[in-house]
């Protein structure tokens, strides 16, 4: 049998308190990185907890009854997530999307989403406010989320057979509870709707014609992942990644497609539409089509460490400036410092990268930053 994969713990991730310039600007909302690259999306983890245990995320192996989460006064207070928010819009950020863990398992998340759709672009927009969760207690908060401000969800549904699905989920959850909270989304008007299916080969890559025909027709959009590899104990093998041009092949066999624009620049997802009229599908392609080139993403974890890509080994503390003597001035011209000094583009430079760096350092796990 093989070692157990330990994490490391989540305080041992390195992230050191970053440099506070001794003169700095106003933040100008057109700040850009080492590539050219500018700050316009911040995902916030609320929990690095999550109800399912999926095997390409929480393997039940690793995280069980006896894995050490993080306690509560580790993570950052709704107070600390929006004055850090409100810092990052100063900077350019105009989509926040809320990820965990499971982010709906939160206490009090609406009152969260509350403060951030309070908040506005220096040039008086709303941020685009959306949140990533695998549906499972979608049902019962829809109406409570809409309420305090949330605009859209994106739902995590790997198959729609339900037996596939409690082993995917590894918790015994049920598939119609999830398209239950979907229903509940869409009739209180979180949309547009989007499903994220994590494809792999081998386990539910037959569930991607009949995920297609179910949401054919409907308002929700679409999405085939390539199982990537995040963290060192999700067990990733280049075997077990579909890639996004076969995904398509099969589509188009079943229901011919055409590619459409991106929305907007930086999109993850390629998007493609069914010729019929029959709504759009995406594919999300980090394994075998490296995005990197566009990406204008940050990622703040639970406990308050900024981390500039999605495969990242190091983040930076804010959690330290926050709960230090600091200003907003001083915790601004810190973030901008970072994101002019970055340069991450693993996805691009994966075939010569190993998982470990070689300094006792691994990557950050999924569930502790989110997708």
């Amino acid at each position: 049998m093989a070692d157990k994969v330990i994490p490391l713990a989540d305080h041992r991730y390195r992230a050191p308190v970053p440099a506070v310039p001794d003169a700095w600007q106003p933040p100008s909302g057109l700040l850009s990185d080492g590539l050219g690259r500018p700050l316009r999306d911040l995902r916030i983890s609320v929990t690095d907890r999550c109800n399912f245990r999926c095997s390409y995320c929480m393997p039940k192996e690793v995280f069980d009854k006896h894995y050490q989460f993080l306690p509560h006064g580790a993570l950052l207070s709704f107070e600390e997530i929006t004055r850090v928010a409100r810092l990052f819009v100063a900077h350019g950020v105009q989509k926040i999307r809320l990820t965990g863990g499971e982010p709906l398992l939160r206490k009090n998340i609406e009152a969260l989403i509350e403060m951030l759709a309070a908040l506005r672009t220096p040039d008086g927009h709303p941020l685009d406010l959306t949140l990533t969760t695998n549906g499972s207690v979608l049902a019962r908060k829809a109406r409570a989320l809409k309420d305090a401000g949330l605009q859209r969800v994106t739902v995590s549904l790997d198959a729609l057979d339900d037996a596939l699905f409690r082993r995917m989920n590894d918790v015994d959850f049920p598939v119609a509870d999830v398209l239950a909270g979907l229903e509940a989304a869409e009739r209180v008007g979180l949309g547009p709707l989007k499903v994220n299916m994590v494809v792999k080969r081998g386990t539910n890559d037959h569930e991607i014609v009949p995920m297609a025909r179910h949401f054919r027709g409907t308002s929700i959009v679409l999405r085939f992942i390539e199982f990537m590899d995040v963290g060192a104990t999700n067990g990733w093998r280049m075997e077990e990644v579909l890639p996004s041009a076969q995904v398509i092949e099969r589509l188009h066999a079943a229901f011919p497609l055409e590619p459409i624009d991106p929305n907007y620049p930086g999109e993850t997802a390629e998007r493609w539409r069914y010729r019929d009229g029959g709504g759009e599908i995406g594919v999300i392609s980090s394994v075998t089509q490296a995005f990197c080139r566009d990406c204008n993403r940050a990622r703040l974890s639970t406990e308050g460490k900024l981390f500039l890509c999605l495969f990242a080994a190091e983040g930076h503390d804010l959690r330290a400036l926050l709960r230090g003597n600091y200003s907003d001035e001083q915790i601004a011209a810190a973030i901008g410092l970072i994101w002019q000094q970055r340069s991450d583009r693993y996805s691009e430079l994966r075939s010569t990268l190993k998982a470990d760096t070689g300094s006792g350092q691994r990557k950050v796990e999924m569930h502790y930053i989110g997708g």
